[in-house]
């Protein structure tokens, strides 16, 4: 069994659903301070919510090309509920070998990245020792959660202290048919808004004496979904609004309802901002003369790292290991990169296979586990030596 596999299966063994850790970390500082890594624990949040994060840092000498400068690997070791036990073919905290996959949760989001990160770091400084540039992880408990206590608290306490980052791999699960084939350069902004029109309650029968708000809204969400937010740009698509849930009425047939609540968001790229977009929907809501309260919230902005030392170094890597030709992308959800990105120049993500992330019977292939480490260290030998 490889090092690498070995990690796997003891962090995925170890119970750590959002914001508990489990004592994963813990495991990550009994490997890292043998290297030299100076390993800070970072609690924060309230009582009920405790998390859990991991500063560590390596501090080399540098030469050559590295200029002494510092690669920062970061991840998460929380992980979604199981969901119903009953559904997994085996428990989902044991890890579980089956047609050359291992299942548990976390495996693919994202405790395979994980170890292969440390496993690629142990191998790095073996290697090289002190002619390498710095290395850090930073690691947390709060990224499937709120997010309010994790990363973006270690981030900001690095920029307090002046703390320099160069680099950054994220190891979100990012490849989709095989191992390599997507690194993300960046993601698109999320920006939610809970818009509520109100009208007058009245009988069904007798509609001159009330005035129906989904009547009312209809025409306008029908010209929001006509308006294009902005075309996007090389590294991003174009912005998308979408309507995710419409809650009125009493539930009886004869009563037109008082108010009718709206939820949306915007998916924005970096052609946009949080309050262009806020400014411009309300100017359609406005022209249709609607009664409205709107609250927003800003889940996160946009970032981007263009074509550059890192994306390139790990393309080299990739190819070299596996022979494909990756490509960059944008695309999906948020991650921890919206955060990393205020502090570090050049942040990208690179995982594993993405296709079972969050799903019952969550896997890996057991094959890329190796590959997936060695194309971290390939990538620490391009950037820091």
């Amino acid at each position: 069994m490889s090092a690498t596999l070995q990690l796997t299966e003891a962090l995925i063994s170890r119970r750590s659903v959002t914001p508990d850790d489990g004592g994963c970390q813990a495991l990550l500082i009994e490997r890292l301070a043998p290297l030299g890594f100076d390993c800070e624990t970072i609690e924060s949040g309230p009582a009920d919510f405790r998390v859990t994060n991991l500063w560590a840092v390596r501090r080399g000498q540098g030469s050559g090309k590295s200029g002494g400068k510092l690669l920062m690997f970061a991840g998460h070791t929380d992980v979604v509920p199981t969901g119903p036990l009953a559904q997994w073919q085996s428990d989902p905290f044991v890890p579980t070998h089956r047609d050359g996959k291992l299942y548990g949760r976390g495996a693919a989001d994202m405790k395979t990245s994980i170890a292969a990160m440390v496993v690629a770091i142990e191998e790095f400084v073996a290697a090289h020792g002190e002619r390498c540039g710095s290395i850090a992880l930073l690691i947390t408990s709060d990224e499937e959660g709120p997010s309010v206590d994790g990363t973006v608290k270690v981030c900001e306490l690095l920029k307090q202290r002046g703390e320099r980052i160069d680099y950054c791999i994220v190891g979100e699960p990012t490849s989709v048919d095989t191992l390599g084939d997507m690194i993300k350069n960046g993601r698109r902004g999320t920006l939610s808004g809970k818009l509520t029109v109100h009208g007058v309650q009245g009988h069904i029968a007798y509609p001159h004496l009330a005035d129906n708000p989904i009547h009312r809204v209809a025409p306008a969400l029908a010209a929001l979904t006509t308006v294009e937010w902005d075309r996007g740009n090389r590294y991003f698509p174009a912005t998308s609004w979408q309507v995710s849930n419409i809650h009125g009425g009493t539930g009886a047939t004869n009563v037109i309802p008082g108010q009718v609540v709206i939820d949306f968001n915007f998916r924005f790229s970096t052609e946009s901002t949080p309050d262009a977009l806020k400014s411009r929907l309300h100017a359609v809501l406005d022209a249709h003369g609607l009664r409205y309260d709107l609250a927003w919230t800003l889940g996160g902005e946009p970032f981007l790292t263009p074509i550059g030392a890192l994306s390139e170094a790990m393309g080299d890597a990739i190819l070299a290991e596996t022979g494909v030709r990756t490509e960059l992308s944008t695309t999906g959800g948020t991650s921890d990169g919206r955060f990393i990105s205020k502090i570090c120049p050049q942040v990208v993500e690179f995982g594993p296979l993405n296709a079972s992330i969050h799903k019952i019977d969550e896997n890996v292939e057991v094959a890329s586990l190796d590959p997936l480490k060695n194309i971290y260290r390939r990538t620490l030998e391009g950037l820091l030596l």
